[in-house]
């Protein structure tokens, strides 16, 4: 009893199963097919029973597929089939659809028999590509929000407007990938960590410069001028932000297309970290201190622009993760053939569980959710620091601050 009641079992599943399971023998040829299978190549049973396998396989397919078949027989194994290359099958009407496949053996009586799991991916495949015509979108919009921030200053008004409908674009775009990603989730960690740091980080500055905008055209008189004053302060600032995000992805965007190269020069490294310190005072917030310390020969062979910013990211960093009347130090020393610059703040700190992840794309520390920004900054400074045949290292202690090392040869080659 118990056996019929198991073989009822096997049967049903094979009758109701979701995915395609065909069933070959030693020479290839199809023995048995479940009603999944024949719905999805269009198939009655009765067709294909007897049939060669490749009967199911694209033309331009059938003869590697038969070498490949034959290898599998001389070495069984179960395995999935499909690493590294796209898989189709043939449909009665001709039609290729994409599949993903599994495969198991079995022996009996002496002869070895294959089954065939097979998954109809089509749905998939489409998903797969609206997420890419999506991320295409996305990049597209970047692009364009940079190309209008230059013209800001002479077109409040109609960038107000432009900016409106990018932010609705913006939007959009996010909700249709929120949607794709909960269906197809193999799509990367990156992916995942981009949108939703866009839609962060594009919606405050633009939320602020429409309603600051908006709220231009109330005040009119003379006596309202502080009020205007005050809310185009509050575009530039929101402006500037973006500008910030939208560089650090042309940067990363350089970087990984391998567009930056080094433009070596011999400079004062004292005089130049002087210069840029001073251009960074402007940013600092309420009463905060920004000191510079410098010891050694002043001479170095290197990239100005890389080299420049490198500081700022870091100094920047530092102003962003510190109190108001906190102090950030600048030190830096020529040592032997090394140079080391330092930067030092008493801000918020990193917890040991983040120091490990510091330096990849799009990480923000566990404390730092509600600070802005892009989580490219280090990751951009250790690109830069690589190119400059450099190291770069962090020490930090929760609550207490942060410093950077930057280590660099005083005489790079290229």
């Amino acid at each position: 009893m118990n056996r019929m009641l198991d073989q009822a079992h096997i049967t049903s599943l094979f009758e109701n199963a979701t995915e395609g399971i065909i069933l070959t023998d030693r020479q290839g040829n199809i023995v048995l097919l479940n009603p999944a299978a024949e719905r999805m190549f269009g198939y009655q049973s009765n067709e294909l029973i007897d049939k060669n396998i490749e009967t199911l396989i694209p033309d331009q397919y059938r003869k590697q597929h038969g070498e490949h078949r034959e290898g599998f027989y001389r070495t069984p194994s179960n395995r999935v089939m499909g690493h590294g290359r796209d898989l189709y099958g043939r449909k009665k009407n001709g039609e290729n659809i994409p599949v993903e496949v599994s495969l198991s053996h079995y022996s009996r009586n002496g002869e070895l028999f294959v089954i065939a799991f097979v998954v109809d991916i089509t749905t998939r495949k489409e998903i797969e590509q609206s997420m890419l015509k999506q991320q295409m979108e996305l990049e597209k919009v970047t692009t364009e929000i940079r190309k209008l921030n230059a013209e800001l200053e002479l077109k409040v008004e109609q960038r107000t407007m432009i900016l409106k409908e990018a932010l609705q674009r913006l939007e959009q775009s996010q909700k249709e990938l929120s949607e794709a990603l909960d269906k197809e989730r193999q799509l990367s960690e990156i992916k995942s960590r981009f949108v939703s740091m866009a839609s962060h980080e594009f919606r405050t500055p633009l939320s602020t410069v429409l309603s600051s905008a908006s709220l231009l055209e109330k005040y009119k008189t003379t006596e309202e001028q502080d009020k205007r004053a005050r809310h185009i302060d509050k575009i530039r600032n929101s402006v500037r932000h973006l500008n910030e995000i939208l560089e650090d992805f042309l940067s990363l965007g350089k970087l990984d297309e391998g567009k930056v190269g080094l433009n070596l020069s011999e400079f004062d490294l004292k005089a130049f970290i002087e210069e840029t310190t001073d251009e960074m005072k402007g940013l600092l917030k309420k009463d905060q201190r920004l000191v510079f310390r410098y010891t050694g020969d002043t001479l170095i062979n290197s990239d100005k622009r890389l080299l420049k910013n490198i500081l700022i990211n870091l100094i920047t960093n530092a102003m962003k993760f510190s109190d108001e009347g906190g102090e950030i130090i600048v030190e830096s020393e020529i040592s032997g053939p090394q140079a080391v610059i330092s930067v030092e703040d008493q801000g918020i700190g990193i917890g040991k569980e983040d120091l490990a992840h510091l330096f990849s794309s799009f990480f923000r520390g566990g404390n730092a959710m509600n600070i802005a920004g892009t989580g490219l900054g280090l990751h951009i400074v250790k690109r830069y620091v690589d190119l400059l045949k450099g190291q770069v290292r962090v020490q930090s202690e929760l609550n207490k601050g942060t410093k950077a090392y930057i280590v660099i040869p005083v005489n790079t080659s290229k």
